[in-house]
Formats: C-alpha cells, sequence, structure tokens
C-alpha cells in the first residue's frame, strides 16, 4: 500500500459515482437537476476532502492504520452518495 494507489482509488472510485450519475441523467432526462446538482456537488466535496486527507503533512499515530482507516472512509462515504443516487432513481422511475 502506497500514497499513489491510495490517490488512485479514490480517483477510480468518485470517478466511477460521477460518470454512473451521468449516465442516469442521460437515460433519464425527466430526471431532478436540482437534486443531481446536489449529489454532483457532494461527490466533488468528498473528493477534495479526501485528497486533503492524503496529502495531510501531520499524521497522529501509524501511517498505516490512518490510511487504512483513510480507505475504509472512501468506500463508506461514496456508499452514502450511491444510497442518495439510488433514492433519486426510485423517484424517478415511479
Amino acid at each position: 500500500m502506497n500514497l499513489r494507489d491510495i490517490k488512485k482509488d479514490i480517483e477510480y472510485v468518485m470517478g466511477a459515482f460521477i460518470e454512473d450519475c451521468y449516465v442516469f441523467t442521460v437515460i433519464n432526462p425527466d430526471a431532478s437537476d436540482e437534486k443531481l446538482g446536489v449529489l454532483y456537488e457532494e461527490a466533488v466535496d468528498l473528493y477534495n476532502n479526501l485528497m486533503d486527507k492524503v496529502n495531510a503533512k501531520e499524521i497522529e499515530g501509524s501511517k498505516k492504520a490512518y490510511f487504512n482507516n483513510l480507505r475504509k472512509e472512501i468506500l463508506e462515504k461514496t456508499d452514502d452518495l450511491y444510497q442518495k443516487l439510488s433514492d433519486i432513481v426510485k423517484e424517478t422511475v415511479q
């Protein structure tokens, strides 16, 4: 595990989420632009927050534990975003 791999993970996971949002928008033009816009903003804020944490100079405790927790955070917070996207999909399809 190295810093470059964690940065690539963040890029991949967040890029995949934004791509999924875009595909949904293209397939469902009736989807709420306002709700999707808020979701895009949350995704960008999460990306910036995670990159700030990766690039932090001072880390308390073990670096290995810090980065393992960061990887968990990436997955948990992205899962929350996907849940919000799922709710928007359900609203649109009904």
